[in-house]
């Protein structure tokens, strides 16, 4: 069978192929039979009940969004207002300012509370940093907060104490520990940008001067800030400003999804990305990627270069040679780099010096850092595309968990307090923390959970959520946001801070008094009061930004440069290497007892539930391995086994091993799902190591992947183009009109009588251009409609709840046919399409016509909607859907959880929370739409453009989802509606989806290009 999977000629002898999986690029006989049945074998079969209980067991917090008793509604008390809280009014949602930090750094929030229970969180408009968008993990906060398996009384050895007998136990400590000068006192942190919490630490040793501070955030900074000590000689960290810079060259950085600036600049490269209604083209930025694993800043990539870890810093060293960076020496690039990736990406950074910027990632050395700062210096881009401040977040001197782990073994720790964190599951292998702990006479941790550290220690001190405490945090630039509580704490938690007040014998004051003291203090007495109402109502403390220092090269850095790269000839060709990377829903390891996360498909992947090892198809080829496939990874004296997942665009001789799974201690959710690796990651290969082996065992794990799911097999569903043809046809670009499209004058014939449509007609336009593939608005969306996860086993029958999801699609050009086996060349460096798909909300809805009840019918404002309560579950309505959007309540998912009231205190009140046997899908957030309707009727105006804001475009960082009224011809949708790159999804079936698509377009570089797409015998 020849391929012909989403296939466009795009000149006599070319074709370009653009799949979701391998299964449907070969066109395998499981794929064939999986797209000619509508659903999953088995969709519609109930497994036993054992399997049963163990399904409900896995659903943790997050099944209580799912449906109620059977098809009825249960009973449940209510209890009136015997007298009213001042500020809220039954049915209307209060916003509060607050920010939820991850890795030390703040994400400014706002977070939407009904009646004193948080149920949503929004990003801040008024935050310099993220500007009112969020990521999954800042959206899926709220779940942790209402999480049942929740740290919630004080422990000793296991066993139920209270706060006061682990005072009591504690200050004893304290006094010997003063009487020796603190000598024996450590304290073990997580990454700190908290002003408070930083001050009460520098007030903690200047009264115990011989204590030890320590930090370790697994995810760590270190390679970066060492790499600009070393380039200029003191402590600074760089600010890049994308919104600045023409070209981008990205050296093995994930700046689109990873790093405390994470959300801005997405926000400034997508900015730059974008085709402005009416004007055509416009300069739009260049993004060239140089990464050892495939990543959502590669996948966004105009042109992209796969290598293996060292060869990273190999072609970063080739490349400022080619510049005249001076001290480099004479350095080749790896084997195989194309010329073409040195001498034109040299000269465009030439070109464009002071509009351009080199960006280095965590995953590579100290050296490479430095050297990247070299580069952008030569090129004149410091004070422009990237500045430098002070470093936002303290380290002490060696106060590493190395040094801390080597004082424990000599006996030099009396006393141990771990402020968050869980370095028994996440430290170093070799550092052996856990053998470590029982050479420390007192051992405190104090967390979320009674995790794997929380195990070993004698005390245990449950930490209160960032949405439950008073706190202050500072984001990426430095400014300070005041954390502010929107519940009172749901256990008997305590605050870093109350820990903190208590080792310096302060008392157990509150949070609230520390923050205020700590802020009076910097501000003064007069005019406080107003200032912290200010500070706080807004979630940002005025002109805390952190100024920028002036910086110069010094003359030391060429000499750590060193043989940074490795020769990627001969024997060590073929060692396999291992990248370690955090989990893209998971990070390190703390979300793993958050189902909306584990259920969240994972780029490229789709796989939920779990990790496996990504591997190249020539890689998989060499060993013979399918997806599934269980091989025995060794390193050193370590090994273990996992499934691989092979990856188009993995570089070759590569192994990535996605860490923060296998967690033996994370609650009744996280338990025991995915492997752990970081058995395989020591301190010299935090992020990539070298001469492994992989050995196939003969075993197989099925691995719940949502890759196929929902497949519109064969039709023409990304549209993309290069910039250079949208110039050249501005009106009509080429790429908008593939081959074996149907253009129609007009709209195409239908049956449908025609309908006026009048007043507010609600539409979407999502840019493909901006979108990165995040998954934020996958999680929103889900926190916001109250929808259930279904668990690994449901997930692998394709019952997934999503109601929007996002479609990757792989992309590449030949210049043959094939069939069954693949061409290699196809696979090896692919271009990356992220399609986010909700309800089309079709005008001509072929699901309406076909149900039997009427349950979902056509709202006057152009919504598709479902009166859940007419559903009878005959799934007509599916079966009709051309766009495979439409989710089926097989399930009564919360049976067994019902019980317990802080799950009901997470559910959206706006929301109805749908029951077995019932149907349902994307609403365009009615919801919202209803209550902007009556908020303008009360005013007695029209709802303004941009008022009704969905939850997946409030949460997109990109910004790359407008909705509004298609009716008004000045509304911003209605604009992007109006351009040359606007399409819908399957246009030719006559559904006239009110979703539609804006066509990506990619700026890469000709001569690159030709390369990435050549087939082997073109390049002799």
């Amino acid at each position: 069978m020849t391929s012909t999977v989403n296939n466009a000629t795009d000149t006599a002898d070319r074709t370009r192929h653009t799949w979701r999986s391998l299964d449907e690029l070969a066109q395998s006989e499981t794929f064939r039979q999986a797209v000619e049945r509508e659903f999953p074998v088995d969709a519609s079969v109930w497994s036993d009940a054992a399997n049963r209980r163990d399904f409900l067991k896995l659903m943790g917090a997050s099944v209580a969004l799912a449906g109620l008793h059977g098809c009825t509604q249960p009973e449940e008390s209510i209890v009136p207002y015997v007298e009213s809280p001042e500020h809220i009014v039954p049915g209307q949602p209060l916003h509060f300012a607050s920010a939820v930090p991850l890795g030390g750094f703040a994400t400014g929030v706002l977070v939407e509370s009904h009646q004193g229970r948080p149920t949503k969180v929004e990003g801040n408009p008024e935050h310099p940093v993220n500007a009112g968008s969020t990521d999954i993990y800042a959206q899926a906060s709220v779940l942790g907060l209402y999480d049942p398996d929740r740290s919630q009384v004080v422990l000793q050895n296991g066993e139920i104490s209270n706060w006061e007998e682990f005072v009591g136990h504690l200050q004893p400590q304290i006094v010997t520990h003063r009487q020796q000068k603190g000598a024996g006192l450590r304290i073990l942190t997580q990454s700190i940008t908290s002003p408070t919490l930083l001050n009460q630490l520098q007030r903690l040793q200047e009264s115990f001067p011989e204590a030890r501070w320590h930090v370790y955030e697994p995810v760590g900074r270190d390679n970066s800030a060492a790499g600009a000590r070393l380039a200029f000689g003191q402590a600074v960290e760089a600010r890049y400003h994308l919104s600045e810079a023409d070209l981008i060259l990205s050296i093995d950085d994930d700046f689109l999804t990873g790093g405390p600036a994470r959300l801005r600049l997405s926000r400034e490269f997508a900015d730059r990305r974008r085709t402005s209604p009416g004007d055509g083209p416009r300069d739009m930025n260049r993004l060239l990627v140089v990464e050892s694993t495939p990543t959502l800043t590669g996948a966004a990539a105009d042109n992209r270069l796969p290598l293996r870890p060292r060869e990273v810093g190999q072609y970063l060293k080739a490349l400022a040679v080619q510049l005249g960076v001076e001290g480099v020496g004479d350095s080749a690039p790896p084997i195989g780099v194309p010329e073409a990736w040195l001498s034109v990406v040299a000269d465009e950074l030439k070109r464009l010096a002071g509009r351009c910027v080199v960006m280095v990632g965590e995953a590579q050395p100290p050296e490479i850092h430095a050297l990247a700062h070299a580069i952008n210096s030569q090129l004149g881009n410091l004070g422009k595309t990237v500045t430098f401040t002070e470093p936002v977040a303290r380290v002490p001197e060696d106060g590493g968990i190395a040094a801390l782990v080597d004082d424990m073994r000599a006996g030099d720790v009396e006393t141990l307090v771990i402020l968050d964190g869980n370095p028994v599951f996440d430290a170093p292998a070799e550092l052996d923390f856990a053998g470590a702990l029982h050479e420390v006479s007192f051992t405190a941790h104090v967390g979320l959970y009674v995790d794997e550290t929380a195990a070993g220690c004698e005390w245990h001190v449950p930490l209160t959520h960032p949405l439950e405490m008073w706190g202050d945090v500072r984001s990426e630039d430095g400014t300070a946001t005041i954390i502010q509580p929107l519940i009172r704490p749901l256990y008997n938690n305590h605050s870093p801070c109350e820990i903190l007040g208590v080792l310096l014998d302060e008392g157990a004051g509150s949070s609230y008094d520390a923050v205020r003291a700590y802020w009076r203090e910097q501000r003064g007495a007069d005019g406080f009061e107003e200032f912290w109402k200010r500070a706080v109502h807004d979630g940002v403390v005025p002109d805390t930004a952190f100024e920028t220092v002036d910086v110069s090269l010094t003359g030391e850095w060429t000499d750590a440069l060193g043989q940074s790269g490795e020769d990627s000839s001969g024997s060590v060709a073929d060692r396999i290497d291992l990248i370690f990377r955090p989990d893209p829903s998971l990070f390190d390891g703390r979300f793993a007892n958050n189902a909306w996360l584990q259920e969240l498909p994972k780029p490229f992947t789709k796989l939920t539930w779990g990790n496996a090892a990504l591997i190249s198809p020539a890689l998989s080829k060499q060993h013979g391995l399918q997806d599934g496939d269980v091989v025995q990874i060794a390193l050193g004296d370590g090994s273990l086994e996992m499934p691989v997942w092979i990856v188009p665009g993995h570089p070759p001789q590569s192994v990535t091993l996605h860490y923060g799974n296998g967690r033996t201690r994370a609650g009744r959710v996280g338990n025991g799902v995915g492997v752990n690796v970081y058995p395989l990651r020591t301190s010299d290969a935090r992020w990539s190591a070298h001469g492994a082996s992989i050995t196939p065992t003969g075993e197989r794990r099925e691995l719940p992947s949502a890759q196929n799911h929902f497949l519109m097999e064969n039709r023409h569903l990304v549209r993309s183009g290069t910039l250079t043809e949208y110039e050249e046809h501005p009106e009509h670009p080429p790429f908008m009109h593939p081959p074996g499209h149907h253009d129609y004058e007009g709209d195409p014939p239908s049956f449908y009588p025609d309908r006026e449509w009048e007043g507010n007609q609600w539409g979407m336009a999502i840019d493909l251009t901006a979108c990165t593939g995040c998954n934020a608005c996958v999680i929103a969306c889900q926190s916001e409609n109250n929808i259930p996860v279904v668990g690994p086993e449901e997930v692998a029958r394709g019952r997934e709840m999503h109601w929007i999801r996002v479609d990757t699609y792989f992309s590449a050009h030949s210049t043959t046919s094939f069939e069954g086996d693949v061409p290699d060349k196809l696979l090896e460096n692919p271009e990356v399409y992220h399609q986010p798909v909700p309800c089309m909300h079709c005008e001509h809805a072929p699901c309406e016509v076909v149900c039997p009840v009427a349950a979902t019918t056509h709202s006057d404002e152009g919504l598709n909607e479902m009166t859940y309560n007419r559903c009878v579950g005959t799934r007509y309505c599916s079966n009709n859907c051309p766009y495979k959007v439409r989710r089926f309540n097989f399930l009564d998912y919360t049976a067994e959880t019902r019980e317990l009231p802080v799950l009901h205190l997470l559910q959206n009140p706006d929301v109805t929370v749908r029951s077995r046997g019932v149907m349902e899908k994307c609403t365009y957030c009615v919801q919202r739409i209803s209550a902007a309707r009556i908020q303008s009727q009360l005013e007695g105006r029209p709802i303004a453009d941009g008022e009704v804001v969905t939850a997946c475009q409030s949460a997109c960082p990109a910004q790359a989802i407008t909705f509004g009224n298609v009716n008004d011809p000045d509304s911003r949708v209605s604009k992007l509606k109006a351009g040359a790159l606007n399409y819908g999804l399957l246009e030719g079936e006559g559904t006239r989806p009110r979703t539609t698509y804006l066509a990506a377009v990619r700026n890469p570089l000709a001569a690159l290009k030709f390369h990435e797409d050549s087939d082997p015998e073109e390049e002799h």
